[in-house]
């Protein structure tokens, strides 16, 4: 059953970056670069928004981190697909450094199974760091190469998720919304 305190302006813009996500890539093989490029632009601020709209308003729910967590990871593996259709030779260069990414991100898929039970997607200053990076990433290899760019963040996403499978090793089933494994580190320092 579906309740009503869960429409909340925040869930529907993390659900709105799911539904219209199919919009980019018709965009995309309709050779509309310009469209894609102000409509990407439009709904990666949806990511910026829901979460200021729940901390501002007191609308934080569980499923709002959950849809949240869901949009983001469909909005940003989709950004990798974007910069690799259309910026191939700015994407080539950094082939095998986002293998090495992807491998890390799904062993800390694998570490938050097996720690906590299940697949927990963190919310660290990093990967928040990381998601504006990748944002404006899409929005800039639209008028320049940025090929240093994403080595940048593939290696920045490398760290993140590390810190992130450390963070379930050592703490196991943690909020996620957690800043990093430091604030925990700070944090069960003083009990």
């Amino acid at each position: 059953m579906f309740k009503k305190e869960y429409i909340t302006i925040p869930n529907i813009l993390s659900v709105s970056r799911i539904v219209f996500l199919p919009l980019l890539f018709i965009f995309i093989a309709l050779k509309m670069y310009f469209s894609f490029t102000v409509a990407y632009a439009i709904l990666g601020m949806t990511d910026m928004f829901d979460g200021f709209i729940a901390r501002r308003f007191n609308m934080k729910t569980e499923i709002g981190k959950h849809l949240d967590s869901t949009a983001d990871l469909f909005f940003f593996l989709s950004s990798a697909w974007f910069i690799y259709a259309l910026y191939t030779e700015y994407f080539n260069p950094n082939l095998i450094l986002f293998f090495i990414f992807m491998g890390v991100l799904v062993a800390s898929m694998l570490i938050s199974y097996i720690c906590c039970g299940k697949v927990i997607l963190m919310h660290t200053f990093l990967a928040k760091l990381c998601a504006i990076l990748v944002y404006f990433l899409v929005i800039l290899s639209y008028f320049f190469n940025t090929a240093w760019f994403i080595t940048f963040i593939i290696c920045a996403y490398i760290v993140t998720f590390t810190e992130e499978a450390l963070i379930f090793i050592k703490y196991g089933d943690i909020d996620p919304d957690t800043l990093s494994i430091f604030s925990l580190m700070r944090r069960h320092k003083k009990r």
